[in-house]
């Protein structure tokens, strides 16, 4: 009799086991690189509200994060800081349908390091002397470089201000050159400023022509795509929102 009945609870604890393994998950989130702080604590709420989850982030520029899932790389959850790159991925389905939805937004502005004595009234200031180096992201892969690239476009400062430009490979590359001292002058986005307002100065807030919007999605393909769909509305819980607002990200 005692035998069958260490039997059987051997049984239930391996079978108890096995259940855990199969409800845990361990997701994957590509976010853009301004969302780190951000989407790092959104994590961690996330895996006290599922205990036995675990959140994987990578951080990057939102064009680079596509063109690593597009060739295979094992992402559960997508998050760009701009709407084309998040259309590109629906064109190239790898995204799941009816899972995007913006969750947050955000704001372009010219920084100066802290120790800086650089006014600024507009961006043709930027073609002062005293400011000789201007952090730019790659526009071609990173949104905060396109967003910059149509403003200076539009003012007729592109092509001017060129030979000045670091290019950057994300928007956190261009706040460290900043706060390093290592150029005059950077454009990032607000919750960027924000995170190192000890190291630099918010100089001018520059209007884009069409406002930033951060977009969030479950990826196809990997076998998670129910988890995926629960941290995507995580995401858009209040307890994220919170979190969101801490870091300076305004509402969709």
């Amino acid at each position: 009799m005692c035998q069958r009945v260490m039997w059987f609870l051997g049984q239930l604890a391996l079978g108890l086991i096995c259940w855990t393994q199969v409800q845990a998950a361990e997701l994957t989130v590509s976010a853009a690189a301004s969302l780190t702080n951000a989407f790092t604590e959104i994590g961690k709420e996330y895996e006290k509200a599922r205990p036995g989850d675990r959140v994987l982030f990578n951080f990057g520029a939102s064009g680079s994060l596509l063109q690593q899932i597009v060739r295979g790389a094992p992402v559960d959850v997508f998050a760009s800081a701009d709407l084309e790159t998040m259309d590109r991925a629906q064109k190239q389905n790898v995204v799941v349908q009816g899972t995007r939805v913006n969750f947050a937004a955000n704001k372009l502005v010219v920084i100066v390091p802290g120790s800086s004595n650089a006014q600024l009234d507009s961006l043709a200031d930027l073609g002062d002397a005293a400011i000789r180096r201007i952090a730019v992201g790659i526009p071609e892969s990173v949104p905060v470089g396109r967003y910059t690239k149509g403003v200076l476009e539009a003012a007729k400062l592109w092509e001017p201000l060129q030979p000045k430009m670091i290019f950057t490979q994300n928007v956190r590359q261009s706040l460290d050159y900043v706060a390093r001292g290592e150029t005059d002058a950077g454009f990032v986005y607000a919750t960027d400023a924000r995170i190192a307002q000890e190291r630099v100065r918010v100089a001018l807030e520059v209007p884009t022509a069409d406002p930033i919007l951060y977009p969030i999605a479950a990826v196809k393909g990997n076998g998670q795509e129910r988890q995926a769909r629960d941290f995507v509305q995580f995401v858009q819980s209040e307890r994220a929102r919170q979190i969101l607002e801490k870091y300076g990200f305004g509402p969709p």
